[in-house]
């Protein structure tokens, strides 16, 4: 199977089901002649042209609301917002209007729009443009939350996300844009359901349930603890909203063992829903240890590289978290 990198993949997802439906519209700052701030849509506006590829104001909560009206009416509309940390701005049309449509007229309307962002530290961008919000937006019901690891999940997953009948909010780990993975020809069309988490790596000692950007760590983490004799499952679940709590509490009854990781500040972040998962579920009768939550530092993104490096938790860290499992 070919190789490509995670921000061809979203591409291509893109790319491909616009050839296909003419509803499908791309809004957003910069995502036409420039191509997107980290050039995932280079090349489109060339090929769909400004009626399908539009360069928007600088107004998130404009570009928001444009795209929730546009789902209303009948089209399918991809919203790109250039970091996650301005979804800030957008969150009264996402979650006030978007969010609760489908619900306030009893599924007679419905908002099927993506919003994706880039999101997360690691490019030295500072306080303002490195914040990893995705509990934010996992709190708002009528929304789904996204978070692939892979540029295989990143196709499958957008190519879902774009005909479901729910705004959904897809975040981009922009340290991943550039990773290379495994992916089926444009001729092998496929898609992954929203709500299904994916075993990256099978263990039977303690199991690691991330998502994003932790998932590689996790994957480097586990290689290094299999040399030492320990054997770690790596489940990444792909989706947070819907979570896929069977898988959850699975990984959590077969190894008894649970280390929850993830890049966001710890405190209110969404690993503590994967804990409450599985305390409240008959996983907590098979645990010999009590559950780990290992998040990033509750601080703001320092610009320093070396300090920036120290917010989230580490390979070295993730290690240390297993064997105290142990």
């Amino acid at each position: 199977m070919r190789e490509i990198t995670y921000a061809e993949a979203i591409k291509e997802a893109m790319c491909e089901e616009m050839r296909k439906d003419e509803r499908i519209i791309l809004l957003g700052e910069d995502v036409g002649v420039y191509g997107g701030a980290f050039g995932v849509s280079r090349g489109m506006f060339e090929e769909f042209g400004g009626r399908r590829v539009r360069d928007t104001p600088i107004s998130e909560l404009a570009i928001t609301g444009c795209a929730v009206g546009a789902a209303m009416t009948g089209l399918l509309p991809i919203v790109e917002i250039m970091f996650s940390d301005f979804i800030t701005l957008a969150m009264e049309q996402l979650i006030n209007q978007g969010a609760k449509n489908r619900f306030q007229f009893g599924g007679q309307g419905c908002v099927p729009m993506v919003l994706r962002a880039p999101g997360g530290s690691g490019t030295g961008a500072a306080e303002q443009h490195s914040q990893s919000l995705e509990a934010w937006v996992s709190n708002a019901p009528g929304l789904k939350v996204v978070i692939p690891s892979t540029p295989y999940d990143a196709k499958g997953l957008l190519k879902s996300a774009i005909y479901d009948p729910n705004p959904v909010v897809f975040l981009e780990q922009k340290l991943l844009y550039r990773t290379k993975g495994p992916v089926p020809e444009p001729s092998e069309d496929y898609l992954i359901p929203l709500g299904k988490a994916d075993v990256k790596r099978e263990g039977k000692d303690a199991s690691l349930i991330t998502y994003g950007r932790m998932v590689p760590r996790c994957l480097k983490a586990a290689e290094v603890l299999a040399g030492q004799g320990i054997d770690v499952e790596v489940l990444d679940i792909r989706t947070l909203v819907p979570l896929d709590r069977e898988a959850v509490i699975q990984s959590a009854k077969k190894t008894g063992r649970v280390a929850v990781v993830y890049e966001a500040c710890q405190t209110g972040g969404f690993g503590a829903e994967i804990v409450g998962v599985i305390a409240s579920s008959e996983a907590f009768f098979y645990l010999d240890a009590p559950i780990k939550r290992l998040g990033g530092l509750d601080v703001p993104i320092p610009y320093n590289p070396h300090l920036e490096a120290q917010v989230v938790p580490s390979e070295e860290e993730i290690i240390a978290c297993v064997k105290s499992l142990l």
